[in-house]
C-alpha cells in the first residue's frame, strides 16, 4: 500500500475502526456476533489511525480496563469472567430456546458458547482491574 497516502490509510483505518466498534457494539445485543475481538480490532485500527481516538478506546470507562488488561495480555478480573461467561449463557440460552428453530444451528451456537467459555477461563484472573 505504498502507493497510498499517509493521511489516506489513516482515515481508512479510523473508518475501518468505527465499523469494527459499531459491530462489537452489536455483539452486546446479539450473541451470535462477538464483542470482544471487533474491540480489540477497532482497537488496532485506531492504533494506526487516529492517537485520539485509541486513547479514548482504551481509557473508556465502560471497556477501557478489559481492553488494556486483554490486550497486554495480562488477563481479566474475576468479576470480568463471570459477567462475560453469564451473559453470553444468558443471551446463547435466550437465543437457543426461542429464537432459533434449526437443530444444527443449536448445536453450533453451544459449541460457540463453549469455546468462547473456554477461552475466557483460559485466560489469566487478575486481582484487580487495572
Amino acid at each position: 500500500m505504498g502507493w497510498i497516502s499517509e493521511k489516506v490509510k489513516r482515515i481508512l483505518f479510523i473508518v475501518v475502526g468505527t465499523i469494527l466498534l459499531g459491530i462489537g457494539g452489536l455483539g452486546v445485543l446479539l450473541p451470535i456476533v462477538p464483542t470482544t475481538p471487533f474491540l480489540l480490532l477497532a482497537t488496532a485500527c485506531y492504533a494506526r489511525g487516529s492517537k485520539r481516538i485509541h486513547r479514548w478506546m482504551l481509557r473508556n470507562r465502560v471497556f477501557g480496563a478489559f481492553i488494556r488488561n486483554y490486550v497486554e495480555r495480562k488477563g481479566i478480573t474475576p468479576r470480568q469472567k463471570t459477567v462475560t461467561l453469564g451473559f453470553l449463557w444468558v443471551t446463547m440460552t435466550f437465543t437457543i430456546v426461542f429464537v432459533v428453530d434449526s437443530l444444527i444451528l443449536r448445536l453450533f451456537l453451544v459449541l460457540i458458547a463453549l469455546a468462547v467459555s473456554g477461552h475466557i477461563l483460559k485466560l489469566p484472573t487478575l486481582t484487580s482491574a487495572s
